[in-house]
This record gives structure tokens, C-alpha cells and sequence, in this order.
């Protein structure tokens, strides 16, 4: 059954790759990705977006127009929803008023240690229907972010776009739409808050307190989780170490839609389980910000008690290693070293947890070589990240756990040349890639007995 993976992506795009969990489950693997990108990327590419305008911002316009945001900031944070009322103006869409209110009153009881909306300096030029529509009114699509962050589980926010149209009325300038703007790359993020009156618990983690965000009717996954996730950061940290945060922010989505708009566009979650988000990671930072685990909204369906903890425990695996993790790295140390981590001292046979390898080795045909990034796509993805948590599991049998978590830092740093990872293997373990697999290999069959 298909599941989704991790993507390593480069901002702002998210290409997950899509894959077979260990044991046939459907989970994903763990996403560390640079979906929030833009919170560290302040000279976003404008390629393809009509730029209004090409002189700095006029600063009275952008301290009106800032203002504006605060007050909305404020007055959605503290659920007052008559005051949100009032910042929208009256010919705005009915509908984007009524998802204000009900933003406001779901955002309300979230934990936040920062809510905010800040201009980022770019505007778009304003689509004709809305200039007829507003005929004589000025308007302005000018960029935003939203900032924000949770009490205790976030060391710093992190920023997410707003794609912003308002109006201005006598001195005043007003709330007119969020939605894409047609013609330009601007969109607006949706937090869980825009989707449904939100749950939040709380509990004391080995780093801090770890949030589980949820919707009513998700109980019984969020109350699992919740019990869950002190443990699996342990668990993590007993083979990582403690230099992470060791705690987490985990969200429960209730639906497609929902998962989405926190995962990326083109995943529903519809074969995902759980994927990890984070945004880019900066030199040295050992706790980046943005940092979320998304269980997809038929995850509790999907799931037994044993496969929910190993994905748990992956997806923290991808949070833990994020800071010393490069986009391009390859995927079958990254993958398998997190199922490794994951289904680390489980007693269930290696046969359970990898059929797919299990099926190729009672047919002697074991894969000849580690598997290629492409592998982690399409009907080769259960051999592949199977061969990858088994080629781990060897390491770690062989040269120790120590070993096989320096092997990792060694190989995480970037895309590397077949050469390259040889090299690197060699110098780690004192054999190349092809003898490693060849010693994999005679290995394995006492793993399958």
C-alpha cells in the first residue's frame, strides 16, 4: 500500500518522495523538508508576478498598512471577533469575513508565545476584477508573513506567507481578501486554526513541553499520541543523543484539505500517514524553527498501536537530525537510518517488518546494490526502504549504533557522487559500498531464518 516520504527539498517547492512503509503499513517517512521555507528566505524569487511596485515601499502607506495588521493580529489571537468584524472592509467577500470570525475564535485557545503579521517589502499588481470591483477605491496586494509560535515548544516562530489585498477608506485601511491572487505565486498558508475548532495538550518532554494539536472527534489519536511522544523523543535520543530539542509539536489533521495545506500542495494524505515539516534550517542552529509532525486524517484508522509509535518515532528521527541534515543527501541513509531508529529493539521478526525484502530474499533475489533515489518512488519503494533500514540495521550489528549514527552525519551533508559515498563509506566503516553490501547480504540470512 502506497505512503508518502520524506521529502529533502529545496524552497519553496516540496517534492515528497512517495513510498512503502516497513510491514506493508502506510506511513510516511518522515518529511524533512523545507516547506516553511520561506520563513528563512527573505529574498523570495518574484519570477513570473507582476511587481507594482519598484521604488521602496511609500512609508506612510506601509505603516497604515501595518498597523492594520497588528490590530488583526491582536484581535484574532484574543478571539475578539467583533473587532476582527470591524477590520474587514464591507465589500469584501462575505465568506473571507465569516473564516476571519471563525479564525479568530478557533486561534483563541492555542498557546501562542507569538502571533503576529509582519510586510515583507514586494507587492503584486492588483488584478482588474478587483480594481472594477472597487472602482475609485485604492487597493494594494502588498506581501505578508504570518508569525507565530507556540508557548514552550517553539524556540523561535516561524513565518508563513499571507497572500494580502486591502483597501484603503478615508484614513483607514481595511481587511479585503487572502486568497491567491491570480496571475502571481502569493498564496496564503492555513494553520490548523483556519480548519476547525482546535484541541491543544500539553505534556512535559525530556526537552520541554510537547504540544499535540487536534480537532474535536480526534481523541482518541491526539490522547495516544500525547502518551506517546515523551517516549519515542527518548527512544530517539538514546541512539541521536540529547543534541536536539528533544521535544515536539505533533498535529493531528481532520481532514484532506487540511493536510495539505500544512504538508504542500499535491498531498492529501489520502495514503500518508504522518509526514515531519520543518522550515530551513540555519548554520549551527540546533533546533529549527517550524518544526511539526502532520498526521494525516485517516491515520488513526490506518495505524495499530505498534505501527503508530514507529512512526512517531521515525518522523522525531527526521525533527532530531534536521540541524545536520542537507537537502540532496542520500535518501537511503536518511530513510534508513530513520526506520532504523524507528523500529530499533521492536521484537517482532525482520519478516514482518520488511515482507517486500523478506518475498525477494525467499526468491534469491537480493538487491545487488543500495538503493538509488529514484528507488524511494513508485512500485520499487517498499524493496527500497526496506534494503535501506536493513543495510542500517547491519551497520549498527557490525560496527555499533555509534558508528552507524557517524555514518550518517558523514553522508547527511548534501548530494554526493556514487565516488563520493564510496569514499566517505571507506572511510567510516574500513569497507566500500559494493563489499558493504556484499557483507549485507550474507548477513541478512540470519535475519530471515
Amino acid at each position: 500500500m502506497p505512503g508518502s516520504a520524506s521529502p529533502v527539498s529545496t524552497p519553496p517547492q516540496v517534492r515528497p518522495w512517495e513510498r512503502f512503509a516497513l510491514g506493508g503499513l502506510v506511513v510516511a517517512v518522515a518529511a524533512v523538508m523545507g516547506v516553511a521555507a520561506l520563513a528563512r528566505e527573505d529574498d523570495q524569487s518574484t519570477a513570473g508576478v507582476a511587481v507594482a511596485d519598484a521604488d521602496p515601499l511609500d512609508a506612510e502607506r506601509a505603516r497604515g498598512v501595518q498597523e492594520l495588521l497588528d490590530r488583526w493580529a491582536t484581535a484574532t489571537v484574543s478571539g475578539d471577533e467583533a473587532a476582527v468584524v470591524g477590520l474587514v472592509d464591507d465589500a469584501a467577500d462575505p465568506a473571507f469575513r465569516d473564516d476571519q470570525v471563525n479564525r479568530a475564535r478557533w486561534a483563541s485557545g492555542v498557546p501562542f508565545a507569538d502571533f503576529g503579521y509582519e510586510l515583507t517589502g514586494e507587492s503584486v499588481v492588483v488584478p482588474p476584477q478587483w480594481t472594477e470591483r472597487f472602482d475609485g477605491t485604492e487597493l494594494w496586494a502588498p506581501t505578508a508573513r504570518f508569525r507565530h509560535a507556540l508557548a514552550g515548544a517553539d524556540e523561535q516562530p516561524t513565518r508563513k506567507p499571507v497572500s494580502l489585498l486591502v483597501a484603503r477608506r478615508g484614513a483607514d485601511w481595511l481587511l479585503v481578501s487572502d486568497a491567491p491572487i491570480p496571475g502571481t505565486d502569493r498564496e496564503t498558508w492555513r494553520g490548523p486554526w483556519d480548519h476547525g475548532p482546535v484541541t491543544v495538550t500539553t505534556v512535559q518532554t525530556a526537552g520541554g513541553p510537547s504540544v499535540v494539536l487536534a480537532h474535536p472527534g480526534d481523541e482518541p489519536m491526539r490522547d495516544a499520541l500525547a502518551r506517546e511522544v515523551g517516549p519515542a523523543i527518548d527512544h530517539v535520543s538514546r541512539i541521536w543523543g540529547d543534541s536536539w530539542a528533544r521535544r515536539a509539536v505533533v498535529v493531528v489533521t481532520a481532514s484532506h484539505e487540511e493536510f495539505s495545506a500544512l504538508v504542500g500542495p499535491g498531498h492529501d494524505g489520502a495514503n500518508i500517514a504522518a509526514v515531519a515539516v520543518s522550515d530551513a534550517p540555519l548554520p549551527g542552529e540546533v533546533s529549527p524553527s517550524g518544526q511539526r509532525i502532520v498526521f494525516g486524517p485517516t491515520a488513526d484508522e490506518r495505524l495499530g498501536e505498534h505501527s503508530r509509535a514507529g512512526v512517531l518515532r521515525h518522523e522525531l528521527t527526521h525533527i532530531a537530525a534536521r540541524a545536520v541534515t542537507v537537502d540532496g543527501s542520500p535518501m537511503w541513509m536518511l530513510e534508513g537510518y530513520a526506520e532504523y531508529v524507528a523500529h530499533r529493539d521492536e521484537d517482532r521478526p525482520a519478516r514482518v517488518l520488511a515482507p517486500e525484502l523478506a518475498a525477494r530474499f525467499a526468491s534469491d533475489d537480493l538487491p545487488g546494490a543500495l538503493p538509488s533515489d529514484a528507488d524511494f518512488a513508485g512500485d520499487s519503494a517498499a524493496v527500497a526502504y526496506e534494503t535501506a533500514w536493513s543495510v542500517c540495521a547491519y551497520v549498527a550489528d557490525r560496527y555499533g549504533e555509534r558508528a552507524l549514527t557517524d555514518l550518517y552525519r558523514a553522508l547527511a551533508t548534501g548530494a554526493r557522487t556514487d565516488a563520493e559515498v564510496d569514499e566517505v563509506v571507506r572511510t567510516r566503516l574500513g569497507v566500500g559500498v559494493a563489499a558493504l553490501v556484499e557483507d549485507w547480504a550474507r548477513w541478512v540470512p540470519g535475519r530471515f531464518a
